[in-house]
């Protein structure tokens, strides 16, 4: 993979080589050590290579007291100050000693790429990372909140489990994210970027400034899967087996989510010892609402797995709309630990839309809200006509949905 010239030099480190398969086939994730010393104020890295090879390297960064960023491929470079830091990366001291540069080796053509990563440690910070965007405005409306029924000093939340910012690879920074949110009438959203923990800072101030629950949450993402941690958890270790993440979340008071479960080339194919609490059973690829696949592979990775949805919004144009599907959660309060105690006990529904027909399990009886014109379907076929607006019947076990005429699921309830 090459080596390393121009060590120290005015503070400046510089690594050349070439990755190559062999590379990959040896480690998804290499380091390259940059000497930090002491008073230094500001560190940037710059990664350079080839990328119409079609090669694909990501970018991340470990200071001597452990994380400090990941970026993966949405970015070719990164700065640290104590005050600020590039999205992804966590502002804070400078500590003196090794640092290491993390490089993704996501693909290499047959060939291999060349690559040059430059560190550039300096004794000031200032000037190292653009001016912050200014807030954006509070929305002058939001739709009005749909209320359903409810048990007993409940009510149901709408919501999305699955979003990201300029803190990963999405358009939009954490307050431009929550006004959208708001705009789209949900009550709850949970912020997800990939393999970092830098946009948690952010969540507790937006939500103030808009009037939205901004869930904490890390994208856990490799080759073979991605997994939603769900709560102020700190960072998951990626680079560990999906196990440890899953007790890591845990032991940590969060849920942990399988992610888009059959998504083209990054749909899960990790093996567990232990099954997630929750599944995203409904995300924007089940791209057929007549396929049977998701209800498919739920029911073979865990019929008890609590099925939850998720847009997986980057930017316009990419992936569905905040709130497409919907997540529905009953909860107690309007907190974070509310919505997260909601999915814990299993009190989700699932809807194409917040205005859409949505099923309910509510005191003993499925409850189809929205929803007249629509059959009942339970797991042995269809059950009923949904005649009203407001419809009850006998509670069932099983999963159940709501489907047009033609078979398209338009609500979901476990």
């Amino acid at each position: 993979m090459g080596g390393m010239t121009d060590g120290s030099r005015h503070g400046r480190t510089v690594h050349t080589g070439r990755w190559t398969m062999e590379d990959r086939f040896d480690s998804a994730w290499h380091y390259l050590p940059v000497e930090v010393g002491p008073g230094t104020a500001g560190l940037r890295v710059e990664l350079e290579y080839d990328q119409a090879s079609g090669a694909v390297l990501d970018l991340g960064c470990l200071g001597p007291g452990g994380f400090r960023g990941w970026s993966g491929g949405a970015r070719s470079w990164f700065a640290i100050t104590g005050a600020a830091a590039t999205p992804g990366y966590l502002p804070g001291e400078i500590e003196p000693g090794e640092w290491q540069v993390m490089i993704g080796v996501h693909r290499v053509p047959p060939d291999g790429v060349p690559y040059r990563v430059t560190a550039q440690a300096t004794g000031r910070g200032a000037g190292l990372l653009p001016d912050a965007a200014p807030a954006p405005p509070a929305p002058r409306e939001r739709p009005p909140r749909r209320e359903l029924p409810a048990g007993s000093g409940r009510r149901w939340l709408a919501g999305d489990l699955h979003a990201h910012t300029v803190h990963s690879d999405g358009e939009l920074t954490v307050p431009e994210l929550a006004v959208l949110a708001v705009e789209r009438g949900l009550d709850f959203l949970a912020v997800t970027d990939h393999n970092t923990v830098s946009h948690h800072a952010e969540l507790a101030g937006a939500a103030r400034r808009y009037g939205i629950t901004l869930l904490a949450g890390q994208e856990v993402t490799t080759d073979g899967g991605h997994a939603g941690a769900l709560g102020d958890v700190g960072w998951i270790d990626f680079r560990r087996e999906p196990d440890e993440w899953l007790d890591a979340t845990q032991a940590r008071g969060g849920l942990l989510s399988v992610n888009h479960p059959f998504a083209g080339p990054v749909s899960w194919t990790h093996p567990m010892r232990r099954r997630p609490p929750l599944a995203e059973v409904w995300h924007w690829s089940w791209l057929d609402q007549h396929w049977t696949t998701p209800l498919a592979w739920w029911l073979a990775w865990d019929p008890g797995a609590i099925p939850v949805g998720g847009s997986d919004w980057h930017r316009p144009g990419d992936d569905a709309p905040p709130g497409s599907p919907t997540t529905w959660v009953e909860c107690a309060g309007e907190e974070p630990a509310a919505v997260l105690g909601g999915l814990r006990d299993g009190r989700t529904a699932i809807s194409a839309g917040r205005d859409g027909p949505v099923l309910l399990r509510v005191d003993g009886e499925l409850v189809a809200a929205g929803a007249d014109g629509t059959i009942l379907v339970g797991p042995d076929g269809p059950r009923a006509r949904v005649r009203s607006p407001l419809a009850r019947f006998p509670e069932a076990p099983g999963y159940h949905r709501l489907t047009d005429a033609s078979g398209a699921t338009l609500a979901l309830t476990g």
